[in-house]
């Protein structure tokens, strides 16, 4: 079975994105800065390394519907190529891009997991966006969470963890440090585990 995976960079002020997000900025304004540890050349090892596992492992991706809004054009393509599930209130049809489908998704997160589960196989889902990452938090459907925590501070922006959240246990189970970036992955503990 698949397992779900919340996988983000963020600034050491907690925000995955920069503030004003939208057509104009897709990551907010300096928001590109959290991904300089992907984009950056040449790449180093470590970096090269959490790339590729998280290429290698990634079945199905669940989105919500504003990540797809402000970076389908920006991909121009599907943001792995694996088929994705956009969770939104407006039926549409599927849309089919070169590596992926984008399937919308409109009664609720686990129809969105059951979809994702079932063309995943032994593969990784993956989430994108902040708000689907809280409703999967809440709703105890995270198995494991990465945080690549990149060296700047954004000052403002889009925030992974909502401070109303439940208390939610975390083992961290394993670190990688290059200059771009610490790579924390941790197992989220179930029923009291």
């Amino acid at each position: 079975m698949s397992k779900v995976i919340l996988d983000m960079s963020m600034s050491l002020d907690g925000f995955i994105a920069g503030a004003n997000v939208g057509k104009e900025y897709p990551m907010g304004v300096n928001g590109e800065d959290l991904h300089t540890w992907i984009f950056s050349t040449p790449k180093d090892k470590v970096d090269a390394d959490v790339e590729r596992e998280m290429f290698a492992k990634t079945g199905a991706v669940i989105l919500g519907n504003r990540t797809f809004e402000v970076g389908v054009d920006l991909w121009g393509d599907v943001p792995f190529p694996v088929p994705s599930f956009v969770l939104t209130h407006k039926k549409r049809e599927t849309l089919i891009k070169k590596s992926g489908t984008f399937t919308f998704v409109t009664d609720g997160i686990e129809s969105a997991l059951q979809q994702a589960q079932a063309v995943a196989g032994d593969k990784d889902v993956r989430l994108m966006g902040a708000d689907i990452a809280q409703q999967f938090l809440s709703a105890g459907l995270i198995d494991e969470i990465q945080i690549n925590h990149v060296p700047i501070l954004l000052g403002d922006g889009v925030r992974l963890f909502d401070l109303g959240m439940k208390n939610i246990q975390l083992e961290k189970d394993r670190v990688l440090d290059s200059p771009h970036a610490t790579h924390i992955h941790y197992r989220v503990l179930k029923g009291g585990s």
